[in-house]
């Protein structure tokens, strides 16, 4: 193995060490020799490859989110409908929590409100989520009376939003957080039955929409 190679595969240990470590002990605890102990390299390296804790967690929350979306990207582009979407939420949100994703995301949107520059990565890691939930909303809306009516980019960081909120929200009220999550269902059924309203009730449904929003 080359010298650039072992370089990336020491940044590599590093940022999966900083994943494990910030999600098993915590932000308050994430030091330089928690993160290369975990990794099993000297702590010397954190600051060689990344400049500080900080930049490190920063590119650990880009790395794991790249990761996470490549591996339900397939999946999410299968989704034919709202119901549909929901679905998958459930069963990525019960992924997601079992491989410790959940408490990192935690722990990064707690240190975050103290540690200003942690901020735009933990942003730019749900924004990748959110791109491919918008392009979800955007297919699945368009046959709906509801095209044109609703901001998809919007409505993607709703739902982003929504689903960090229950999974956060599950640690201290787990039947609360099935409740929402079943109100949510309730809501995508509603868009499902307008989506099978015949042509004069799809054109009721718009007209009353344009008159409501002041559109069109």
């Amino acid at each position: 193995m080359n010298a650039e190679a072992r370089s990336q595969e020491t940044k590599v240990k590093l940022l999966e060490g900083a994943l494990r470590t910030l999600a098993e002990q915590g932000i308050a605890k994430t030091s330089a020799r928690a993160v290369a102990a975990a990794a099993g390299v000297n702590q010397a390296l954190v600051f060689y490859h990344f400049g500080s804790v900080d930049e490190l967690l920063a590119a650990a929350c880009r790395h794991g989110a790249e990761q996470r979306v490549a591996r339900y990207r397939d999946r999410l582009a299968g989704v034919g409908s709202l119901a549909e979407l929901l679905v998958l939420g459930r069963e990525l949100h019960a992924e997601e929590r079992e491989a410790g994703n959940v408490a990192f995301l935690g722990q990064l949107l707690a240190g975050a409100q103290t540690q200003p520059r942690l901020a735009p990565a933990t942003a730019a890691g749900l924004d990748l989520w959110i791109d491919e939930i918008e392009k979800v909303l955007a297919r699945v809306l368009a046959a709906t009376p509801l095209a044109g009516f609703t901001d998809s980019a919007g409505l993607a960081r709703a739902v982003a939003a929504s689903f960090v909120g229950l999974e956060l929200y599950e640690g201290v009220d787990a039947d609360g957080a099935r409740r929402a999550l079943a109100a949510l269902e309730q809501l995508a059924a509603l868009v499902t039955v307008l989506d099978e309203l015949g042509p004069l009730g799809q054109r009721a449904v718009r007209h009353r929409l344009r008159r409501t929003t002041g559109r069109g």
